[in-house]
């Protein structure tokens, strides 16, 4: 996640005092471009990389944190330092006592800060500036019940260290409960503090059903035996599955290191070199803003982690060539938010969720990557020719900006491409995923030294102290989350829920037709709209966590392969960010571009249209899994060129241009869209019928221009 909180600006200025290029004066009626002609206009950008200007504040999984000064920033700043240390001593010497020990200590270095970082949202509450007594004394107690398990002293019949911890499981000590009680709370709290109400009312909802579900009527599918509260609270405090279990440790091994990782990356000017490079690569083309603001998205994706961090980042960048270009704002942060919400698709980093779908199926990272690479690809596909199509569309004119040479740039600063290199060569070569990611860290760091400017950075130890301790304080709000789902697992293992969801699931699919196409089709269908729905209310990690154990046993019910099923999931739960009426990507972009925001929101639909559809491919068609780079070569090559034909198919539906005709027709539109949707179901008979409805979608727009003209 981005941080301007440590960003330095080198002396340069930031975005509020960096003048943006003036608006377009309004065009007369006759000055208008028309559609295939275009006029130049001239943008001056700086030779140098610049400062990512951060002029808003906006995140999928977080609040804006507080503004710390003085004693509170020392000790949030140290804390998390030490933190960022732990998690990197424990990649190569792991603690003795075991992970579920290591999550312990690192759980109470991270969830106290939120107390202090995050404000309550209660205005009488909370304090004109820093953490307030109440914040203090929650942050105390936070430290005192995360550390309980290990605390090697007696208090009253509990405490005594680790292993008698572990020794009284399911023995219900009634400090045991009193603790994991309040830890309950305050977790909760945490999450709330950075993500807002929902996820913790549907955390307590979890709770409640494990307590009164013994009470439902037993012929009640979701019923159950009924948990008493002292069970509730030793599933979450003193087990695998609770506070302690995959989400936390995901957060606690995978991403702290990922955002520690990024945090290097920005400290040693990769932010500013992946923008800058991206507007030197499309200097002077009639497509070159729209070209721009895409890459730039791509690229900047594996410092930022988070789509709304990205679209709001790129476009403070882009938005004045966009504008320039002639992109009205409602079309630019479409553009703006899809690219964002890229960066969550695709390798190398992916999103928090794709390490959670590793440790759920049991499989590599670097086998997550590799599922992730043709929806990828299928994703870009998509949003590259709806640039183009809109270029055409819209009469955009090309922007010639002044700034360095691609290849100066290269040759400047490519070097910064070498930390992404090696951890996809070390992931290739079988090194673990954390290794991976310190090596790269390290090799990043190093490389701020070959820049006069990041030189100066690299030399200070505070300078350090504060990339260090912005990675870790970036991925407060994922603990948050991560320990609020464990509740969420807790229960639905607990009580079975998951499985006796995805029962009623498939069984309202059946209701329709016993026909096993039709009901994996309306099970795919329901489950689409319940992530989308969900995703609207929680983020995308929790998201992911609740769909994967509602959703997930659905879909393999239905014989749909696990790692189909997975993505299926992964893919839908990012998409919420782009999802109408919530959609933060968008609302952010829109904040951008000063569109507006359902126009914005729309706009992205039509620009991510492939990732809604291609999802559904994976588990509805036999041959979909090859779209994951599963099965054989030849597979894999095939269906995927399909599936480009089928995106392009998409691309002229949605944008109403076919590249090198001109502009379609309803009827040409309409046979696109059938012809599309045809050919992704990757049958030999669907084939043939979709390239026939896309090869008339061509001929009935070729005619219709040779008629006008």
């Amino acid at each position: 996640m981005l941080d301007s909180q440590d960003a330095q600006s080198g002396g340069e200025p930031s975005a509020e005092q960096r003048p943006l290029p003036p608006a377009e004066p309004e065009k007369t009626e006759a000055e208008q471009v028309e559609p295939g002609k275009f006029e130049t206009t001239r943008v001056e950008l700086p030779d140098e990389p610049r400062q990512l200007p951060q002029a808003i504040e906006v995140d999928d999984e977080e609040r804006p944190a507080r503004t710390l000064t003085g004693l509170p920033e020392w000790i949030v700043a140290a804390a998390a330092f030490a933190v960022a240390l732990l998690a990197l001593w424990q990649v190569f010497r792991p603690l003795p006592q075991g992970s579920q020990y290591y999550l312990v200590v690192f759980l109470a270095g991270t969830l106290p800060l939120i107390f202090l970082a995050y404000r309550s949202g209660i205005r009488w509450l909370d304090r004109e500036s820093g953490p307030g007594p109440l914040d203090w004394a929650l942050a105390a107690l936070t430290l005192l019940v995360c550390l309980y398990p290990v605390l090697p002293i007696q208090i009253g019949s509990g405490g005594g260290g680790y292993d008698d911890f572990l020794d009284r499981q399911a023995l219900f000590d009634p400090v045991d409960i009193a603790m994991g009680a309040i830890l309950l709370v305050l977790v909760l709290e945490a999450c709330r503090r950075t993500t807002g109400w929902v996820l913790p009312l549907v955390c307590v909802v979890f709770v409640a059903y494990g307590y009164y579900g013994g009470l439902m009527p037993q012929h009640w599918d979701i019923a159950h035996a009924g948990l008493d509260y002292a069970q509730i609270i030793d599933a979450l405090y003193n087990s695998a599955s609770g506070f302690f279990g995959t989400p936390l440790d995901v957060a606690a091994t995978y991403i702290v290191l990922f955002t520690l990782y990024g945090a290097v990356l920005e400290f040693s000017g990769a932010a500013q070199f992946f923008v800058d490079l991206s507007v030197s690569a499309f200097r002077r083309s009639r497509t070159a803003a729209g070209r721009t603001t895409v890459a730039s998205g791509f690229l900047l994706g594996t410092v930022s982690g988070s789509g709304t961090a990205t679209a709001v980042s790129v476009g403070a960048v882009t938005w004045p060539i966009l504008r320039k270009a002639g992109y009205p704002p409602e079309q630019a942060g479409g553009m703006l938010a899809a690219a964002g919400v890229g960066a969550i698709l695709s390798p190398p980093t992916l999103g928090v969720a794709a390490f959670i779908v590793a440790e759920y199926l049991d499989v590599s990272y670097v086998t997550v990557l590799g599922w992730a690479l043709i929806p990828t690809l299928l994703y870009y596909l998509g949003i590259l020719l709806a640039v183009e199509i809109d270029a055409r569309r819209l009469g955009t004119r090309p922007v010639e900006i002044a700034t360095t040479s691609v290849w100066r740039l290269l040759g400047r600063f490519g070097y910064h491409f070498l930390s992404l290199i090696v951890i996809v060569v070390l992931l290739l070569a079988g090194v673990s995923a954390t290794k991976s990611v310190v090596y790269a860290t390290a090799l990043a760091f190093v490389l701020a030294f070959l820049d006069a400017k990041t030189r100066e950075r690299a030399r200070s130890p505070r300078q350090v102290f504060n990339a260090l301790s912005s990675g870790v304080r970036s991925a407060l709000p994922v603990v948050a989350v991560c320990t609020s789902a464990g509740v969420i697992t807790a229960m639905t293992t607990k009580t079975g829920l998951g499985a006796q969801l995805a029962a009623l699931l498939v069984k309202a699919a059946g209701a329709v037709s016993d026909n096993h196409t039709v009901i994996l089709l309306l099970t795919v269908i329901f489950a689409a709209i319940a992530l989308a729905m969900l995703g609207l209310a929680v983020p995308v990690t929790a998201s992911f966590i609740i769909g994967w154990a509602i959703i997930g046993p659905a879909l393999l019910e239905l014989d749909v392969p696990a790692p189909a099923a997975a993505m299926f999931v992964f893919y839908y739960s990012v998409l919420s960010e782009v999802t109408p009426p919530t959609a933060l990507a968008a609302v952010g972009a829109a904040a951008i571009t000063g569109g507006k925001t359902v126009p914005t929101m729309w706009q992205t639909l039509k620009y991510a249209l492939p990732a809604f559809v291609v999802p559904v491919v994976f588990v509805m068609t036999a041959n979909g899994e090859s779209l994951l780079g599963r099965g054989s070569l030849v597979g894999v090559l095939w269906t995927t060129v399909v599936a480009c034909l089928a995106v392009a198919a998409l691309s002229i539906a949605t944008g109403g241009w076919i590249l090198g005709v001109g502009p379609a027709g309803t009827p040409a539109r309409v046979l696109a869209a059938l012809g599309g949707l045809t050919l992704l179901y990757l049958e030999p008979g669907a084939i043939i019928a979709g390239l026939v409805a896309v090869v008339a979608a061509v001929g009935v727009t070729a005619l219709s221009r040779r008629r006008t003209t």
